[in-house]
């Protein structure tokens, strides 16, 4: 098996369309347009496993201050879902993190998820990402609000392998 993160490619965007579940979570993927890939912007890659694209890994960057090193990516990854459970969220998300303390001044990368995503919390917290606290009704989903779990690592924590 080998995985790969890529460019998002104009074939690729009917992954999403009919992934209802994938819209009451996930932050919108652009389904007419590529998302970019640069890493200083908001963005995306594609996850392909053995030449098949299985998923997203994406991430948006949030201003803690007003200035560049006051900001932090926020990681977020999607796994269609006959390949969840499978790992590659883990390892997209491991790939994923090491690009952005490698290829920017970060210091900081978050990432969140539903309190009741008990696999994705558990590959956070096998990936070095602290356990932050609770974000009380932070995402509104099936007609109600979400509490959500805030987790961060810091760049002196990233264990590169």
């Amino acid at each position: 098996m080998s995985l790969r993160l890529r460019a998002v490619l104009p074939d690729d965007l009917p992954l999403w369309s009919d992934d209802t579940e994938y819209e009451d979570y996930g932050p919108p993927v652009p389904r007419v347009e590529v998302p970019s890939a640069r890493l200083d912007r908001d963005g995306h890659l594609g996850i392909e496993v053995d030449g098949d694209l299985i998923g997203t890994v994406g991430w948006r960057w949030v201003a803690y201050g007003p200035n560049d090193p006051s900001r932090c990516p926020m990681l977020g990854v999607y796994i269609a879902g006959p390949h969840r459970g499978k790992g590659y969220g883990f390892q997209a998300q491991k790939l994923a993190t090491d690009l952005l303390f490698r290829h920017t001044l970060v210091n900081r990368v978050e990432a969140s998820t539903d309190v009741t995503n008990l696999p994705e919390q558990k590959v956070l917290e096998r990936l070095g990402f602290t356990r932050e606290g609770i974000m009380r009704g932070s995402q509104f989903r099936s007609g109600r609000f979400n509490d959500m779990v805030m987790y961060s690592l810091l760049r002196e924590e990233w264990h590169r392998d």
